[in-house]
């Protein structure tokens, strides 16, 4: 990866981490996304986080606690935070036009949720031209019914392989 590339933290908020709705490896995702922040500021490759934003009363209300990006990976002031309130990152915010200001057309895309955010975020990066990569495990989800979050994140890992780039956080390289 070059110059041309961000790294992008998706939703990775306190109100993310809530008890009833446990990430699958929460912990392991923390450290993941640090070592990829490590590794993106030493290329001095820049860092993208998307913020979500909910309605009064919600997890990721807009300027509650729960809306603040996650202390372990906290924004350093040079990185980007892009304010987004629907799945799609790209989707009425200047994301854009942030990226095409720096030139950027690969994307590798981090953080939460796999099956809604990080899905939909990827989605809309490959039909707008972007080079897209997923880091296959430095993204996670929670159970939904009788699935678990384990076996949700592999289906989706084989569904990102169809369409994107699919490298685990020891593979990525920024420079």
């Amino acid at each position: 990866m070059s110059k041309n590339t961000a790294l992008m933290v998706i939703d990775v908020q306190n109100g993310m981490f809530l008890e009833e709705y446990p990430i699958h490896e929460d912990e392991r995702l923390l450290n993941r996304i640090n070592l990829l922040l490590a590794k993106a500021r030493e290329s001095q490759i820049p860092v993208i986080y998307v913020q979500h934003n909910e309605e009064q009363g919600a997890p990721l209300e807009t300027h509650s606690q729960g809306w603040e990006i996650h202390s372990a990976i906290a924004p350093a002031p040079q990185d980007l935070v892009i304010q987004k309130y629907e799945p799609d990152s790209f989707h009425e915010t200047n994301l854009q036009e942030e990226l095409t200001a720096r030139g950027i057309n690969k994307l590798v895309l981090s953080g939460l949720q796999t099956d809604c955010c990080i899905d939909a975020t990827s989605r809309r990066a490959v039909e707008l031209g972007y080079d897209v990569t997923v880091v296959k495990d430095a993204h996670s989800t929670c159970g939904q019914g009788s699935r678990s979050a384990a076996q949700i994140i592999d289906e989706y890992n084989q569904s990102f392989a169809e369409r994107v780039n699919l490298i685990e956080t020891s593979g990525v390289e920024f420079n």
